[in-house]
C-alpha cells in the first residue's frame, strides 16, 4: 500500500511504499529480498531520515503492539515492537513501575527506543534504553527468527541496538522495568545567568537527582548569555500510581504557511520562561506527564515551525571542551539570525551502553532547532557540524537529516561494525548517505 510516512522533522515530505508485518514475513519466506528493499518503520518520531528508505518499502511495526508478558514481582516486560512506551506506562505504571529510561515523547514504540537506543533526563543514573533491554526476537531477511542477547548472538545483540534497522525486524523484546515509589516528580528548579554557571552546578546535580536537564535562551546575549534554568527531580514518595488519561489540550490542525517560532516571539516567550521557572525555586510535587513529556500535551506541535519543516541538531561535546566549545556553538546560532525554539542541555554519564552505536558518551549534549530556512539554516548546521567534530565529539543519526559522510564516520568509528552486521536486504536513506557514501 502507499501511505505517507513522514519523519518528524517534516523536511521530506512524500507518500511512501509500505507493508505489514505480516506480508514482509511472506516475502522474507518465499524469496530472497533485493538488497536495500526494506525497512521497518515505528511511529516516525525520528527526526530526519533514518526512518526512509525511499527506494524500497517501509515495514509497518505500528499493528505488531500486543503485550506477551509482564510480571510485577520482577518488573520483567516482554511486549511486541509495536508497542508504544505510553502504552506501557498503563500496563505497568499502576503496579509500581515506570520506564528506566524515557525519551522526551512517550508516543515512541519498544522497537524505536531499542534501534534508536534513546536516552533520557537520567542517563548519568541508568544509561540508555538499551541497557535495560534482556533480549529481543529479531526477524531476518532469509525467514529465520534470531533470539538475541548478551549472551546469544551478542554480535547481533549489540549491533542492533541504536542500530537504526538495520539488521532485522524487532519483533518481541523483554525490558527490565524500574520500581518507584511514585509517578509524580518532586521537581527544582534552579535559575542560572550563564553557561559557567550551569556547568559548575551540573555535576552536583546529577550526584543528587534522578533527573537533571537544562533549558536555555538560546536568543540572549551579552552579560547574560547562557542564562537558563536547571531542571531536577526525583519520584515522590506518596505512591500515586495513577496513569494520566487526559488528551492534548493544545494542538496545531494544520501547517502553518510560515514558522510561528520567529525572533519576536521567541523572545517574549523566552524571558517570561526564564522569570516564570525562576520563581520555582523550592522543590513542588509535579505530575509524570508534565515533568516527562511537555510537549506531548500539543498535539502536532512540529507544523509551528511552517510548511518547510524544521531541522534539529543534537551533538554531544566532552566534558573537557564542553565548557569552552557549547558558548560558541549558541553564539554561531545568534550570528546565524537563527531562532532555536527548544535549546535543551544535558549532562551525559559514563554508563556504557551495550549498543556500540549509541550516540550518547560522556560529556555534554546541546539539542537546537531551527524552522528550516533553506540554505542559511544548512549552512549554519554545517558549521556546528565542524565544531562539535573538530571538540571530539559527535552529531546525532536519529535527529538528523543531512549530516555528510565524514561527519558521521568521524564521531562513529564502530560504523563499520555495523555494516558487516547490516542485514543486506534493509537500509535507509541515512545510512545510504552517510556509511555507504565514498566521502572523506
Amino acid at each position: 500500500m502507499i501511505s505517507t510516512y513522514d519523519s518528524f522533522g517534516l523536511i521530506d515530505r512524500r507518500s511512501r511504499a509500505s507493508i505489514s508485518l505480516d506480508a514482509a514475513r511472506q516475502v522474507f519466506e518465499h524469496g530472497n529480498p533485493q538488497p536495500g528493499s526494506f525497512l521497518p518503520f515505528g511511529n516516525g518520531k525520528s527526526y530526519g531520515d533514518s526512518c526512509h528508505n525511499d527506494h524500497g518499502t517501509l515495514v509497518d511495526m505500528r499493528g505488531s503492539d500486543g503485550l506477551v508478558s509482564f510480571d510485577p514481582q520482577t518488573g520483567l516486560l516482554v511486549a511486541e515492537a509495536g508497542i508504544l512506551l505510553s502504552e506501557i506506562l498503563t500496563i505497568a505504571a499502576p503496579l509500581g513501575y515506570f520506564l528506566p529510561v524515557t525519551p522526551g515523547t512517550r508516543f515512541v514504540t519498544l522497537g524505536g527506543a531499542i534501534a534508536n537506543d534513546v536516552h533520557g533526563k537520567n542517563h548519568h543514573r541508568r544509561g540508555t534504553f538499551g541497557h535495560h533491554v534482556e533480549r529481543f526476537d529479531l526477524l531476518k531477511s532469509d525467514g529465520s527468527v534470531v533470539p538475541c542477547s548478551a549472551a546469544m548472538n551478542s554480535g547481533l545483540f549489540a549491533a542492533t541496538i541504536g542500530g537504526l534497522g538495520l539488521t532485522g525486524i524487532i519483533l518481541s523484546a523483554s525490558i527490565r522495568l524500574m520500581k518507584v515509589t511514585s509517578l509524580d516528580v518532586m521537581e527544582r528548579i534552579q535559575a542560572f545567568a550563564s553557561l559557567d554557571e550551569y556547568f559548575d552546578l551540573a555535576p552536583q546535580a546529577d550526584i543528587d537527582n534522578e533527573y537533571a536537564v537544562a533549558w536555555v535562551d538560546q536568543l540572549q546575549a551579552g552579560v547574560s548569555a547562557g542564562r537558563g534554568v536547571l531542571i531536577t527531580g526525583n519520584h515522590a514518595d506518596n505512591g500515586n500510581f495513577k496513569v494520566g488519561t487526559k488528551a492534548s489540550r493544545l494542538g496545531v490542525p494544520f501547517d502553518l504557511p510560515v514558522s510561528a517560532l520567529n525572533r519576536p516571539s521567541l523572545r517574549l516567550f523566552n524571558g517570561a520562561y526564564y522569570h516564570l521557572k525562576g520563581r520555582k525555586h523550592e522543590p513542588h510535587l509535579c505530575d509524570y506527564q508534565t515533568f516527562f513529556y511537555p510537549l506531548d500535551q500539543i498535539s502536532n506541535w512540529n507544523r509551528l515551525y511552517g510548511r518547510r519543516g524544521l531541522y534539529q541538531h543534537q551533538s554531544v561535546i566532552p566534558e573537557a571542551q564542553a565548557r569552552l566549545v557549547i558558548p560558541q556553538m549558541l553564539a554561531a546560532t545568534r550570528e546565524a539570525g537563527q531562532n532555536s525554539f527548544l535549546t535543551v542541555l544535558k549532562r551525559f554519564g559514563a554508563i556504557t551502553s551495550p549498543g556500540f552505536m549509541s550516540f550518547p558518551r560522556p560529556g555534554y549534549t546541546l539539542t537546537v532547532d531551527f524552522p528550516n530556512r533553506g540554505t542559511r539554516t544548512l549552512a549554519l548546521l554545517q558549521r556546528l557540524d565542524q565544531m562539535t567534530v573538530q571538540a571530539g565529539g559527535r552529531v546525532n543519526p536519529y535527529k538528523d537529516q543531512r549530516m555528510g559522510a565524514a561527519v558521521f564516520k568521524a564521531g562513529f568509528p564502530a560504523w563499520r561494525r555495523l555494516e558487516k552486521e547490516r542485514d543486506p536486504a534493509f537500509i535507509s536513506n541515512f545510512w545510504a548517505r552517510t556509511a555507504l557514501s565514498q566521502e572523506n
